[in-house]
């Protein structure tokens, strides 16, 4: 099991960034906007995250090669193919994402990066997260509750991180103990 260094990694997210270029998970109307600093719409009012955000995000999830990774809200499949590249062939990617369209937008953005590793699939409606392939190393939720939901608390692995904006704040959710800090104000669509 990898060693637990909160911070590191952040050359890391950078690389994840270069080889993983936004464009190719927009749109092809908005693809043009991709160096935009801000969410960019997909559809079925969702969107593709601030890329300043998700480096955010990613550097609390500190992703270590061979982890094994849940991705909830994968929307575009940015974030999984992202967290692909950081977990390498010897991990295990896993996008879920709610709107059938929008999980088949993902899949197929996914399907072009060569990262047979990662996947993005349909959530099961009323179930959130991926319970059946718990625990996860890591878990990053792109999407906001109102409160820190115990069902992917406990797909959590034991020493495991996960990352997840609620009721505004971006908490980052340590195990063993369920250990949270909180890591300034962000706005992201609601967690359904």
């Amino acid at each position: 099991m990898a060693r637990e260094q909160p911070g590191a990694g952040m050359d890391r997210v950078s690389e994840a960034f270069a080889a993983v270029p936004r464009e190719g998970f927009l749109r092809q109307r908005d693809r043009r906007r991709a160096e935009h600093d801000g969410p960019i719409g997909i559809g079925h009012e969702q969107t593709n995250s601030q890329p300043r955000t998700v480096a955010d995000m990613l550097r609390l999830l500190d992703v270590r090669e061979g982890h094994r990774v849940l991705d909830v809200g994968a929307g575009s499949g940015w974030t999984t193919a992202l967290l692909a590249h950081l977990v390498g062939p010897s991990g295990e990617v896993y996008g879920v994402e709610l709107v059938p369209d929008l999980a088949d937008f993902g899949r197929e953005n996914l399907a072009r990066t060569g990262q047979p590793w990662a996947s993005v699939t349909t959530a099961t409606e009323g179930e959130l997260g991926q319970p059946a392939g718990a625990p996860y190393d890591r878990i990053l939720v792109s999407a906001e509750p109102d409160t820190l939901p115990r069902e992917l608390v406990d797909q959590l692995a034991d020493p495991g991180v996960m990352v997840i904006p609620v009721a505004g704040v971006m908490l980052r959710v340590t195990n063993p103990g369920a250990q949270v800090t909180r890591h300034g104000h962000y706005r992201f669509v609601p967690l359904r």
